[in-house]
């Protein structure tokens, strides 16, 4: 009896570990943005998944070293080289990187499975992979906004708010700024040159405003930079543009059902060979 009430403790424990009670407890900076996937697949044990394979470890390996690297695995010639990078928000200390950086890659692996060429952006930390070299290449191609429902007519947040996205279009790299109430800040990822960063920067500064119009909050997201500000009270709380925070909900659920059910599997096998 005491045997099988302390398997039962155990089973429990393990899934209090692995399956997180609400997604409201995960740390802000593993929230999920969007991600993305190419339709093409790559066969099971293909050259190209054997290079894939090194560079998403090196991924996750080198977000405890850096807050950005980028990696090759696998000859051009052959046509199955794999590229990949990962970049971290410049205000997140190591683990906190490591972590995120980490929980990208598991979600990766999970929604775009197979897939020649993925990303995945959560709030702290990007993870891209793709068949075809794409580091250090410009692209300014909008992949993802978000305008809060809650507006503003009031002029002075106006003035505030254009005074920060003047300030952060001026950043490289990591630019935070503050004017009164409004708060904001962009990044760009570390294999643009600073002309290529600034040309980024601006357009994404420019679709803040232009699609995001008297909106207290938004967040614009370009292939390669990012830009978002906020009102204090206002980081938002709503969207008025897709429904990206119920698949992360569900990303996250999905991700927390699977280990569970792994897990279970293995400590039952084990039990199996030692009762």
């Amino acid at each position: 009896m005491f045997l099988n009430k302390l398997h039962i403790s155990s089973l429990l424990l393990v899934l209090t570990i692995l399956c997180p009670r609400t997604t409201g407890q995960l740390p802000k900076a593993a929230s999920f943005i969007y991600a993305g996937c190419s339709p093409s697949k790559y066969d099971p044990n293909s050259p190209f998944q054997n290079n894939l394979a090194p560079v998403l470890t090196s991924i996750v390996s080198g977000a405890s070293q850096a807050s950005y690297s980028s990696y090759k695995s696998g000859d051009d010639s052959s046509g199955a080289a794999a590229y990949g990078l990962y970049q971290c928000r410049n205000d997140l200390n190591a683990g906190d990187c490591s972590a995120c950086v980490q929980s990208a890659v598991g979600q990766l692996n999970l929604v775009c499975a197979a897939s020649f060429a993925a990303s995945l952006q959560l709030d702290g930390c990007f993870v891209r992979y793709s068949n075809e070299d794409f580091l250090g290449k410009p692209d300014t191609t909008m992949v993802y906004r978000k305008c809060s429902t809650s507006t503003s007519n009031d002029g002075e947040f106006f003035r505030r708010r254009d005074d920060v996205l003047a300030d952060l279009q001026t950043g490289v790299s990591f630019r935070v700024s503050s004017s009164g109430t409004v708060q904001g800040y962009v990044q760009c990822l570390g294999d643009l040159s600073a002309a290529d960063c600034s040309a980024c920067l601006a357009q994404a500064v420019g679709q803040l405003k232009n699609a995001c119009g008297s909106a207290l909050a938004a967040d614009v997201y370009l292939a390669q930079c990012f830009a978002r500000y906020w009102a204090s009270g206002h980081y938002l709380p709503s969207s008025a543009d897709n429904s990206e925070d119920d698949i992360g909900r569900t990303v996250a659920i999905i991700v927390g059902i699977l280990a569970g059910l792994a897990l279970i599997v293995v400590f039952l096998s084990f039990l199996r060979k030692t009762c």
